[in-house]
């Protein structure tokens, strides 16, 4: 075959022919000049961006003959043997294909020998996501400590399936996107270079179907030179990339602001009788409403536009659609793309996202000039009448409030507020309190809590969450609560009284009765009666004394002195 594809007659020999990766180009050609060579690189990003090519050019500029260079000058035996890859010290990979462990140890094996023709051994593998992790760890220490004369240059569309070990030992130069300009720019030279007669607008739709990639702009310019005759029309470009044109995009946004459905589902037919894909179809009407959108809210950013071209009709039609209508658009389309993923009737979907389209109101309210006269009158008789009732019922007021003021005012009674704890029936517990008849009511407190729990008692029982049963007699004990809210509703609560007496009974065997203090109280109530006893008791203690307790006070003080039965 004597004819080449664009894309390979036409790929970078030099950095500078390296189109929107002006990041990693520079890079390289700063660290060439300095003789900073890294021993492993990672090119990684999308498709048809250059990292193969820079691969290349890399492996040429640094066994140029010339070096150091920025470019390789591709006139020496070096350049040009790299070119036509008859100089078998730079090899070329496919990891697709070769990613076993047995091909990396052939590599590891292979490393160890100086080259042949130039200063550097180059091992460019391509795809390199694609080899298994025991050809990743075979790969490993090779790739760490290689000879001086080896440089590693790794290619991936998917970096983030390469082990972190391998990524770490590698300098990481990302490849991004090329924007739609620097590709049109790149086939305008390109089409000039080679002959190619075409028009612009049709080299910027290529460019932008391409998505970034140079290659595939190559590749579909390739093909729109073929379908045509002469030159590279807008139809060719429209035809070949499957793209729908503006012309019928204005069309039917036209009908969709007059509401036209039959107008918008005509244009829609149209569309599908050419063969147009719906699938593109809608993303090409999203990407138009997006274009317009930021048109109308950012027209200096005309540069970011992707899908459309700024010509009168779309000036006029952005003009006439109110921003929320265009989000309103963009949320139908949207819906409908992500129905559409899922099911086969693709046609169906789009024919009723466009009636919804059609039907989408602005809320904007217009009012007549006559109807608004009407209203205007209506609204100052109700605030007259309005006024005239404010006056009114001031003048009453004032009236009032200087009746109010001659007559005596009566302060109202205050009331206590707040729970008071039963003091006597406390402190007759507390005389009669032993620690017997406490141990056993604690002993059997958490069953106690579980039987309410399920005798569908749960709010009540959650009085009890943080109390504590402080002392008890043979047929009553004293219960403190943390909160006095807490204490005042269990005790104003004689269901829940009787309830706690009756499963204490079934669970001890005694029917004691609760009573609930709270816990700023209950220090006060038994300070107050332990103070009482020690006064009542102090002479019989006195004369009942032990003689060596007594002799004991004595010495120390009876402050310090604690006696215990």
């Amino acid at each position: 075959m004597s004819y080449q594809a664009l894309y390979r007659v036409w790929r970078p020999q030099v950095f500078e022919d390296v189109v929107g990766q002006q990041h990693v180009t520079k890079t390289l050609q700063n660290a060439l000049l300095q003789q900073k060579i890294s021993h492993a690189y990672l090119f990684s990003g999308p498709r048809g961006t250059g990292k193969t090519s820079a691969a290349k050019i890399l492996a040429k500029a640094v066994n140029c003959e010339r070096s150091p260079v920025t470019e390789p000058c591709n006139e020496c035996d070096a350049c040009k043997g790299i070119t036509d890859g008859s100089i078998p010290d730079v090899i070329e990979i496919d990891a697709a294909s070769n990613n076993g462990v047995e091909e990396i140890r052939d590599i590891r094996d292979k490393v160890k020998f100086a080259p042949n023709v130039v200063p550097y051994k180059v091992y460019i593998i391509d795809e390199v996501h694609m080899l298994s992790i025991g050809a990743f760890n075979a790969l490993l220490k090779t790739l760490e400590e290689p000879p001086k004369h080896v440089i590693f240059i790794l290619a991936t569309t998917e970096p983030h399936k390469i082990p972190l070990t391998i990524i770490s030992r590698c300098q990481r130069f990302d490849f991004k996107r090329i924007t739609a300009k620097d590709i049109t720019g790149r086939m305008g030279h390109i089409a000039r270079e080679s002959g190619i007669e075409f028009d612009e607008s049709a080299l910027n739709i290529i460019a932008r179907a391409a998505e970034g990639g140079m290659r595939d702009a190559l590749s579909l310019m390739d093909q729109a030179v073929s379908f045509g005759e002469e030159r590279v029309t807008i139809e060719d470009a429209l035809t070949v990339t499957g793209s729908i044109s503006q012309s019928y995009l204005n069309k039917l946004v036209e009908s969709i602001q007059k509401k036209d459905i039959a107008s918008a589902l005509q244009v829609f037919e149209e569309l599908l009788q050419q063969g147009k894909d719906p699938t593109r179809f809608v993303e090409d009407l999203i990407l138009y409403f997006r274009d317009m959108l930021l048109y109308k809210t950012a027209p200096n950013l005309e540069e970011a536009i992707e899908r459309v071209m700024v010509d009168e009709d779309f000036r006029q039609l952005t003009d006439t659609i109110a921003s929320e209508q265009i989000y309103e658009y963009i949320d139908i389309l949207n819906k409908t793309q992500q129905e559409m993923k899922f099911s086969n009737l693709a046609r169906i979907y789009l024919e009723v996202s466009l009636i919804k389209l059609c039907e989408v109101r602005v809320q904007k309210q217009v009012i007549n000039s006559s109807d608004m006269d009407i209203d205007t009158q209506q609204l100052l008789d109700q605030i007259r009448n309005l006024q005239k009732e404010i006056q009114e019922l001031k003048v009453n007021g004032v009236q009032e409030t200087q009746a109010v003021n001659q007559q005596p005012v009566k302060k109202a009674p205050r009331t206590g507020k707040g729970f008071k704890a039963q003091v006597g029936r406390i402190n007759d517990v507390l005389k009669e309190a032993t620690k017997q008849d406490l141990n056993l009511i604690k002993s059997r407190w958490g069953d106690m809590l579980s039987l309410l729990n399920d005798r569908q008692m749960r709010s009540q029982s959650a009085l009890l969450n943080e109390t504590e049963p402080v002392a008890a007699s043979n047929h009553s004990f004293v219960l403190k609560f943390k909160y006095e809210i807490h204490c005042q509703m269990a005790m104003e609560n004689q269901k829940f009284l009787q309830a706690v007496s009756s499963i204490l009974s079934e669970l001890t065997g005694v029917s004691y009765q609760l009573i609930g203090v709270p816990e700023n109280q209950w220090n006060s109530i038994r300070e107050s009666f332990i103070h009482n006893q020690k006064d009542g008791s102090k002479d019989e203690e006195e004369q009942t004394e032990d003689p060596l307790i007594a002799e004991a006070k004595k010495l120390v003080g009876a402050d310090l002195i604690e006696i215990k039965d």
